[in-house]
């Protein structure tokens, strides 16, 4: 038998390999002619599909400047170096930020970046506080800099954050490394983040419904127009469950009221979801 992971790819895979190792290993070709290899590796089924959108992006970050991703300076944050505590834990706690650039006279006077978490041994002891004291050092980058540039030196550094200054050193903007990341693989939702409200319910053509289990139960009756209980179970995953007498695997269906439940999606711990039927 051969043993060759190689030799089971066919004669296509065989032949896009050749090509890219050519594009690697002869002169450099332009960015265009890369992409459209690595596409049609994914076309091959060699890359999936979450791969390609972040070599793509990673290709990006080489393209980019800082000024095309940085938060522009109207909207930062900003402490004033002599806003009295309770001013700052306010700014602290409205804004749901955990870094934040300290200035002196002016915006452009920066003095440091004032960690939130350094705010926490001040609580009940205000009057000993000194901003200064736990300021740590800003670091200032020029809005020329390109991303991959940036990346790196957050990693040499351990900084998250940066200050980007135009040519006259005035602050032009902030960056962090999550802005960075972002380019690379899309956005990232952190717990400050508004989010929006699940779709827990798709109807269908055939008059049918999708439902994911965790759907409460309240809201599975406003929308469909049904009248089941809450008083002892919250979601419709809980109720069908019980119904079923024992945790139903995919293709397992019961009938309950005046709906049949048809489990469509299930694991070793719970229910997901169920294709719902009007009888």
């Amino acid at each position: 038998m051969n043993e060759d992971p190689g030799s089971t790819s066919g004669p296509a895979h065989r032949k896009w390999w050749d090509r890219l190792g050519h594009l690697f290993s002869g002169e450099p070709r332009n960015r265009e002619e890369l992409i459209d290899e690595l596409r049609t590796a994914q076309a091959n089924g060699l890359l999936s599909a979450d791969t390609l959108p972040m070599l793509e992006g990673a290709l990006r970050v080489t393209e980019l400047n800082v000024d095309d991703v940085m938060v522009p300076r109207v909207q930062i944050v900003m402490i004033d170096v002599d806003a009295p505590l309770d001013d700052i834990l306010a700014a602290v706690v409205e804004s749901g930020h955990s870094r934040f650039p300290v200035h002196g006279e002016d915006k452009d006077d920066i003095l440091g970046i004032l960690l939130a978490k350094d705010l926490l041994k001040y609580f009940g002891n205000g009057h000993d506080f000194d901003i200064r004291s736990i300021l740590r050092p800003a670091v200032l980058i020029p809005e020329s800099m390109r991303l991959n540039v940036l990346l790196a030196e957050f990693r040499r550094s351990r900084n998250h954050m940066a200050l980007v200054v135009d040519e006259y050193g005035g602050v032009a903007g902030l960056v962090t490394i999550e802005d960075v990341l972002e380019e690379i693989v899309g956005e990232i939702d952190d717990e400050h983040d508004d989010e929006e409200e699940p779709d827990l319910m798709h109807a269908q053509a055939d008059g049918e419904w999708i439902v994911d289990a965790l759907t409460p139960i309240a809201d599975f009756n406003e929308e469909i127009g049904a009248s089941f209980s809450d008083e002892e179970f919250d979601t419709i995953g809980g109720m069908a469950t019980s119904e079923f007498g024992h945790l139903p695997e995919v293709g397992e269906q019961i009938a309950i009221g005046n709906f049949e439940f048809h489990v469509t999606q299930s694991d070793d711990r719970r229910v997901q979801q169920f294709r719902v039927v009007r009888r």
